[in-house]
C-alpha cells in the first residue's frame, strides 16, 4: 500500500552549472523503484528531457514514466508550474506523488528558486523547501568557479554535492576540486556520481536533519583536531567565499537565539549563503537544527539524539564577503555568554519584527 501524500510536500532543488550532469543524474536516480512517487519539473530543456523513459504523455508538457515519476517542462514562472502540478494531484489528473524535484537551469542562481517556494502564501501552505543537490562537473569545475559567480553559489548553498565525470579527469585534479568545493562548503555530504554507492533515497529524500546522521556533516569540522585555531587559513577562499564554524559551550536559551540570528540575517542575509547547526536548546534533552539558505531558514526540529558525546552547539556558516571575525563576536555580545571558534564573520545587528519558530517536535 502506498504511503499517503505528505502534508508539505518537499521540494528539492537540482542544481549545477551547465553541463554538469544534473539531467544524466536524474535519469539514472529516477530509474529508482524507490523514487516511483516523485515529480521533476526541468526548467533547462525546451521539451521534457527523459523521452526514453517515456510511458504516457499526460499533456504537452507533462509525461509519466515507467518508473512511475511524472516529469515536466516548467514554462513560465515556477510558482504557476507547481501550482498546476499540486491541482492536477488533487483531481487525480496525474499520480499521487510525495516529492517534487526541481532541476534549475545551469545559470541559475538557487536563492530565487528556493525563495519561490518559501515566500508564495499558496504554496508554503502545500509545499516545503527539501534539501538541494549541487552537482560539480570534474573535468571544467575548476574553471566555472574561476569565472562564474553562480557556480560557487550552487556550491556555497547545496546540501549534498555530486562530483560528475570523474571517469575523464585526472585523480590529481580530482584531489583539488574537492578541496577547493570543501573550502566553499565543507558541510555538505559529498559523492561521486561513477560511485555504486550514490544512492537515490539518500540524495532525493528530505531530511538533512533526519535525526540519525545529521552530525555527520558536523564530524570533521568540529574535530578536536581543530579547536586549536591552528589552521586558521583552511576557510579562506579566494572567490569571497568562507566557511565559518564556531562552538557555544552550554546549554542556550532559544528565543535568544532567535532574535540574534533573525536579525544577523535581516542585516546580512544576502551576504549568508548557508546556516547549519544543532543547538544544545536549554530545557530539551535532544539537539535542536537549524538550517537555512540566505533569508530563509527552514523551521526547526527536534533531532532523535546527540551525533557524539560531545554537548556544545555547533553552527556552520558559509559566507561571502563578510569579516570572518564577527559572527563570533556578535553573537559573544548578544548573549554574554563564551564560544570557542575557528572563524566568524561580522554581523551589524538590525531589530527584526521577523522571528524564528519554535522548535517542533
Amino acid at each position: 500500500m502506498s504511503e499517503p501524500v505528505p502534508d508539505h510536500t518537499p521540494v528539492i532543488l537540482v542544481t549545477g552549472f551547465l553541463g554538469s550532469g544534473k539531467t544524466t543524474l536524474l535519469q539514472r536516480l529516477l530509474r529508482e523503484p524507490a523514487l516511483a512517487d516523485t515529480a521533476v519539473l526541468i526548467n533547462e530543456l525546451g521539451e521534457v528531457g527523459l523521452d526514453h523513459h517515456l510511458l504516457e504523455r499526460i499533456d504537452n508538457t507533462m509525461v509519466l514514466l515507467q518508473s512511475g515519476c511524472l516529469c515536466c517542462t516548467i514554462r513560465g514562472e515556477l510558482s504557476a508550474a507547481i501550482k498546476d502540478l499540486h491541482s492536477k494531484r488533487e483531481r487525480g489528473v496525474v499520480p499521487a506523488f510525495r516529492r517534487l524535484v526541481v532541476e534549475s537551469t545551469g545559470l541559475a542562481d538557487p536563492f530565487p528558486i528556493l525563495s519561490t517556494v518559501h515566500a508564495d502564501p499558496v504554496l508554503k501552505h502545500h509545499f516545503r523547501l527539501g534539501n538541494v543537490i549541487a552537482t560539480v562537473d570534474a573535468v571544467n569545475a575548476m574553471g566555472q568557479l574561476d569565472r562564474q559567480p553562480e557556480s560557487v553559489k550552487q556550491v556555497a548553498v547545496a546540501d549534498r554535492l555530486v562530483l560528475t565525470k570523474t571517469d575523464l579527469a585526472a585523480a590529481e585534479t580530482i584531489d583539488v576540486l574537492i578541496d577547493r568545493i570543501r573550502r566553499i562548503n565543507p558541510a555538505a555530504a559529498l559523492r561521486r556520481s561513477a560511485d555504486r554507492e550514490v544512492d537515490a533515497q539518500a540524495l532525493l529524500s528530505p531530511g538533512a536533519f533526519d535525526g540519525s546522521g545529521a552530525g555527520r556533516w558536523l564530524a570533521a569540522d568540529f574535530s578536536p583536531a581543530h579547536d586549536d585555531h591552528q589552521d586558521g587559513d583552511r576557510n579562506r577562499h579566494g572567490d569571497d567565499i568562507r566557511a565559518t564554524a564556531f562552538c557555544l559551550d552550554g546549554a542556550i536559551d532559544w528565543t535568544m537565539f532567535g532574535i540574534w540570528l533573525t536579525m544577523l540575517l535581516n542585516r546580512h542575509g544576502n551576504a549568508v549563503l548557508r546556516v547549519k547547526g544543532i543547538l544544545n536548546v536549554a530545557g530539551t534533552d535532544t539537539p535542536v537544527a537549524v538550517h537555512g539558505v540566505q533569508h530563509l531558514v527552514h523551521p526547526p526540529t527536534h533531532m532523535r539524539a546527540w551525533p557524539d558525546a560531545d554537548r556544545r552547539s555547533r553552527l556552520v556558516f558559509i559566507v561571502r564577503g563578510l569579516d570572518p571575525q564577527a559572527i563570533e563576536r556578535s553573537w559573544r555580545a548578544f548573549s554574554r555568554t563564551p564560544t570557542r571558534a575557528r572563524s566568524a564573520t561580522r554581523a551589524e545587528l538590525v531589530p527584526s519584527a521577523r522571528r524564528l519558530g519554535q522548535p517542533g517536535p
